[in-house]
């Protein structure tokens, strides 16, 4: 089961996977009229509407094994329900589009599945990341290496129909690829079952996703307001995830904006004491972004784009991140 919102890596991804497996890959991208424009039959031919997928103009599936279902933009959440929904076998595996399995994963996959006594719910495959061997990896590399050792994410993960029916499969209410598969996971493990690893490999490649990649990551926070609400504060060792930097964020903002402000107030009114406290703020703030910029810089490859990336985005990043934590906090309590 692939969800896709029409990377044309989705090809690749499908044509890997190979023939002797039933693919459903499920279009999560909204109907609009550029979007009509572009849609691509599968095979090219006159087929029905319910048949065809949206991909990007030269991305194509023609494979007869391959069956099409739209699930209206609603995210990857709701993608995946409606893959798994729309399967009829006892295991389902979800791939993510821009993922290459290796070759004979169809038959590492079998050799996963056969054998699992019925209490394992779920088995993932095994990430590997290609990076370069040339020079350090840069901190969007780093940043998908770490798929490497997450756990249980749907970029290959297999999980039993029966056991996606009982709970309910994915929590719709997370709106991107990110902390949903971790929600389900920890779902199905308090329901009794057991997750293991399996022996298959998919590699992901790096995604060149732009200078503010890091920033628009942030918007993740919104969603660990939500796994907290569901699962306790423990959430993140339950996932086997370190402690998170929001914390040291919400300090480096709130001396910026103190800086900012007593600076501002000491300004009209003279006052030399609001000048101290202003500079005390200041220094702590340029501290901590030093601080932070700095672990982003050292183990990549330092170049001069790469250096001026870290330090402008590690300027934006804490109070953007603060900003979408907030959002997520007002969110699940409404």
């Amino acid at each position: 089961m692939i969800p896709t919102i029409g990377r044309p890596t989705l090809g690749d991804t499908v044509a890997a996977v190979g023939p002797g497996v039933q693919v459903i890959v499920v279009d999560d991208r909204r109907v609009t009229k550029r979007v009509r424009e572009g849609t691509l039959r599968r095979g090219g031919g006159s087929r029905t509407k319910e048949r065809s997928v949206m991909l990007p103009a030269g991305a194509r599936i023609s494979d007869e094994h391959v069956r099409i279902v739209r699930s209206g933009g609603r995210g990857p959440a709701a993608a995946r329900n409606a893959g798994w929904r729309a399967a009829d076998t006892p295991w389902v595996v979800f791939l993510d589009d821009d993922v290459i399995p290796e070759p004979g994963w169809a038959e590492a996959v079998w050799k996963d599945l056969v054998d699992l006594p019925e209490d394992v719910a779920g088995s993932q495959g095994r990430i590997v990341v290609p990076l370069p061997s040339d020079r350090r990896p840069t901190d969007a590399e780093r940043n998908t290496a770490g798929l490497a050792d997450a756990l249980w994410a749907t970029a290959d993960m297999a999980y039993r129909r029966s056991v996606l029916e009982a709970v309910g499969g994915f929590d719709e209410r997370f709106p991107r690829a990110y902390r949903e598969d971790a929600d389900l996971a920890l779902r199905v493990v308090r329901a009794g079952h057991r997750l293991v690893r399996g022996d298959r490999v998919t590699a992901h490649p790096v995604r060149q996703d732009g200078f503010w990649a890091s920033v628009r990551f942030q918007r993740g926070n919104a969603d660990d307001a939500l796994m907290r609400r569901v699962h306790g504060p423990g959430w993140r060792a339950a996932i086997g995830g370190g402690r998170g930097r929001l914390r040291t964020h919400a300090v480096t903002t709130a001396a910026g904006l103190a800086a900012l402000g007593l600076a501002a107030l000491g300004g009209r009114r003279a006052g030399r004491g609001l000048g101290v406290v202003a500079g005390a703020a200041g220094f702590v703030w340029a501290g901590l972004t030093a601080a932070f910029a700095w672990q982003r810089i050292e183990p990549g490859p330092r170049t001069p784009e790469e250096v001026w990336r870290m330090v402008v985005t590690s300027v934006v990043i804490p109070p953007v991140a603060c900003a979408h934590r907030l959002r997520g906090e007002w969110r699940v309590r409404r």
